[in-house]
């Protein structure tokens, strides 16, 4: 499932490519993937300037001058593909945007959604997401307080969007592998040290995985060589059996509340 990174990857290009640029044309192929009815939905983004694209967590946020809001969430399988008719892929896009010549393809939405709202509508949804991890207003002092509430595994929480908004499995394996600690964990075990150790962890490997281009497998135009450029950084996600890049012990997988878990369990306290 893309994560912070990646729709920050997605946020960027998206801005480059149809930031003021209008949509001439909108095709919904898969009716569940929108929340109103088709005609709608076309009528209304139709003619619409695309004023800009935001991120919120795992959220993209399509503003338009209407004052609509189109939100995107791809959840597991859904990326975005942007080219012609010429260049397109060869499978089905749930709903495409045009922007004159060139197309915004929404791919995988079989769970994911592509919703119309109005910017009230959109900031009531969003409401119960947790801090942005990336932001100047997200100190290590409150991240400190956050974990002083929280109890259970440190991987439980930092996959919690109420808690903390954007990180998701491979993140937060890469994370903890970062800062030496075992996803497994205990929150209440944490010292200070290890919080600290953490609260940078976070700040790099979020800030690495967003300049290499997060892990994303599909490439977003014909000739990117941006997007999915982490896959071959990760550390310890889905990696198992392979050694350590750290101390050369074998990664170890395990299941934690149904979730995969890759840790070092040698240099991972």
């Amino acid at each position: 499932m893309p994560e912070l990174p990646e729709m920050e990857t997605y946020r960027k290009l998206l801005e480059e490519r149809v930031g003021g640029m209008v949509i001439t044309e909108a095709r919904v192929e898969r009716e569940k993937t929108i929340n109103v009815p088709p005609q709608m939905f076309i009528q209304t983004v139709t003619g619409n300037r695309l004023q800009h694209v935001s991120r919120r967590g795992k959220h993209l946020l399509f503003e338009l001058n209407s004052g609509h809001v189109l939100l995107l969430h791809l959840m597991l399988g859904g990326f975005l593909y942007w080219g012609s008719q010429t260049d397109k892929l060869e499978r089905s896009a749930q709903v495409t945007l045009s922007f004159g010549s060139n197309i915004l393809y929404f791919h995988g939405l079989r769970l994911g959604y592509l919703h119309l709202l109005t910017r009230d509508q959109a900031v009531e949804r969003l409401a119960d997401l947790g801090p942005e991890p990336l932001s100047p207003a997200f100190t290590l002092a409150q991240l400190a307080q956050l974990l002083g509430k929280k109890r259970g595994a440190l991987k439980t929480a930092l996959v919690d969007q109420h808690w903390l908004a954007g990180i998701g499995n491979c993140y937060a394996d890469e994370i903890c592998f970062h800062a030496g600690i075992l996803p497994t964990r205990q929150i209440p075990s944490l010292t200070p040290e290890e919080t600290t150790r953490l609260y940078h962890a976070l700040q790099a490997i979020l800030r690495e995985a967003m300049q290499a281009g997060g892990y994303m497998e599909v490439p977003f135009y014909h000739g990117d060589r941006l997007t999915g450029g982490y896959n071959e950084r990760c550390r310890v996600y889905d990696r198992e059996g392979e050694p350590c890049l750290r101390c050369g012990h074998r990664i170890a997988k395990s299941m934690l509340s149904s979730r995969k878990v890759f840790a070092c369990t040698n240099c991972q306290t």
